[in-house]
């Protein structure tokens, strides 16, 4: 097998261990909670995410990640629902990369 078609059975291996670990009636959640689990180093694939434009609220968005991380992605959304930012503390933490960053 050259390594072209290594490569591409890799990644054929890869999607074939998805799992959904959510699913979000509106896009915007979707993303948001994408945008969480990327900044935490944990790819993920968003299935749906355009079909909702389409007919609103008749498709929902699903989160998946690789098997091996999903233990890890389910904790962080779980933690992101059990204490939810707040304005004040994404301005503090804000606040805070600015100083640090001066």
């Amino acid at each position: 097998m050259s390594n072209e078609e290594n490569a591409d059975k890799g990644n054929i291996d890869q999607l074939d261990e998805l799992v959904t670990i959510a699913t979000f009636p509106e896009p915007m959640e979707a993303n948001m909670a994408r945008s969480a689990l990327e900044a935490a180093g944990i790819p993920v694939f968003m299935v749906g995410e355009t079909a909702n434009s389409m007919i609103p609220v008749a498709f929902e968005s699903q989160l998946q990640v690789q098997a091996k991380d999903e233990v890890a992605a389910r904790g962080l959304l779980d933690d992101m629902n059990d204490t939810p930012e707040s304005i004040e503390s994404v301005t503090a933490a804000e606040i805070a990369d600015e100083d640090l960053s001066r």
